[in-house]
């Protein structure tokens, strides 16, 4: 069932994906570090930001929310991946691939750039099960 992006639904039916997903625990068993996804409204437009916090350990999501923008207890997750939601969804819908995305800047991502290139096939499988979703129009 395809869900609008960005939403509560979108973020609880990835999580549910990512946990049940053995590829993805298979690939992601060593990856230890939380991720906050900074969606940007899109130039022009008025949508809200929006900040989607995802505690990633070892091939699961333990958990997973909507960060507040003014939340003053926000959780200091070990990356922050920040773009507009159109380039979101651009890799969401994969027309955009998620690395030349980094590259560029287009997706703009704060943490150890080391650890993420080590870790290649699990940034591209966690991906890959974001596209899994679906995307409500």
């Amino acid at each position: 069932m395809a869900h609008p992006f960005p939403s509560e639904d979108w973020l609880a039916a990835f999580e549910e994906i990512l946990n049940s997903d053995e590829q993805y625990a298979r690939i992601a068993a060593k990856w230890e570090g939380d991720i906050m996804f900074v969606i940007e409204p899109d130039e022009g437009t008025s949508d809200p930001a929006l900040q989607y916090f995802m505690d990633l350990w070892h091939g699961k999501c333990r958990n997973a929310y909507v960060v507040g923008l003014e939340d003053t207890d926000a959780p200091k997750p070990a990356y922050i991946f920040r773009a507009t939601r159109s380039q979101f969804l651009q890799v969401l819908k994969g027309e955009l691939d998620p690395m030349q995305a980094m590259l560029t800047r287009r997706l703009r991502v704060e943490g150890s750039m080391a650890y993420m290139l080590r870790n290649i096939p699990t940034v591209l499988d966690f991906v890959r099960c974001a596209k899994l979703v679906g995307i409500a129009d």
